[in-house]
């Protein structure tokens, strides 16, 4: 049998996501492996719930959660498999109270040099009840144990408990995100504040820095939080500071959202690989 010398061996960095699978592949636990892969990480993924949109209903949102068993399953065979290697994650869509249990469960099982969470807060597949419940579970359970956020502008609101009309707005709410969790924090403004540039403010605690673009359109793209997220991830897994992932990711969604694909939905999806060059 060939041993291990006898390999080219590489060491990639190494990046968890726990997110929601989106079948039509714009976001969710597929969006943050085609980023992880672009952007040079070894991605990994425990699927947490299985999201359809439905053309029969305006692409509304039908939702599946996944056995809380197999979500177990699925993170002790990842984290057993990576013990002392695997040390960054991504929180995406849980979706349920009973989901953000078990998964807090499996993150505190280990130590982590960043966990990063995207807070999605509602799921329109979701009773009004069970949504804020799961709300009110990961701004408990997921939100403490984070070392970096990146509420949308909806998110960084309920967060930050105020509204957000203009940049001056984000700032004070990214201060406030980070005053009550203690995480570096990514507020996106994005295409929701009015004005020419897409605005994200980024805050540690000590650094506040305006990441600025000219805006690309005026929707919103399917899959630009996820990726997001999930680039400011692969960054710091491969080592980079949260300042520099955030300025990475900024670079990287900016891209995938000029080169956008487009289909039946009302809303086109992000290309991972818009940072590519012909």
């Amino acid at each position: 049998m060939p041993t291990t010398d006898q390999y080219d061996v590489h060491a990639p960095a190494l990046a968890l996501t726990i997110a929601g699978s989106e079948a039509t592949g714009g976001a969710g636990a597929q969006a943050d492996l085609k980023t992880f892969q672009e952007l040079g990480a070894f991605g990994m993924v425990a699927l947490t719930c299985i999201v359809s949109f439905d053309p029969q209903d305006d692409w509304n949102h039908r939702f599946v959660p996944v056995d809380q068993d197999v979500i177990a399953h699925q993170l002790e065979a990842i984290q057993a498999n990576y013990a002392g290697q695997l040390r960054t994650t991504k929180l995406g869509m849980m979706g349920s109270p009973s989901t953000i249990a078990t998964v807090a469960t499996a993150l505190r099982s280990q130590d982590w040099d960043h966990v990063v969470l995207d807070p999605v807060l509602i799921c329109k597949g979701q009773e009004p009840g069970h949504a804020l419940d799961t709300d009110e579970a990961l701004k408990a359970e997921l939100l403490p144990l984070a070392t970096f956020t990146t509420p949308n502008h909806f998110e960084s609101e309920q967060l930050a408990g105020m509204a957000i009309e203009t940049v001056e707005d984000l700032q004070e709410a990214a201060r406030r995100i980070h005053e009550a969790s203690g995480a570096a924090v990514l507020a996106k403004g994005g295409v929701r504040i009015a004005g020419p540039d897409a605005v994200d403010v980024y805050y540690d605690g000590e650094t506040l820095e305006v990441l600025s673009t000219p805006k690309i359109g005026e929707h919103a793209v399917s899959g630009a939080g996820c990726s997001l997220a999930a680039a400011v991830t692969a960054e710091l897994a491969k080592g980079a500071t949260p300042l520099e992932a955030a300025r990475r990711a900024k670079e990287f969604v900016t891209e995938g959202i000029r080169q956008r694909v487009a289909g039946n939905t009302p809303f086109d999806a992000l290309w991972q690989g818009g940072l590519r060059r012909p």
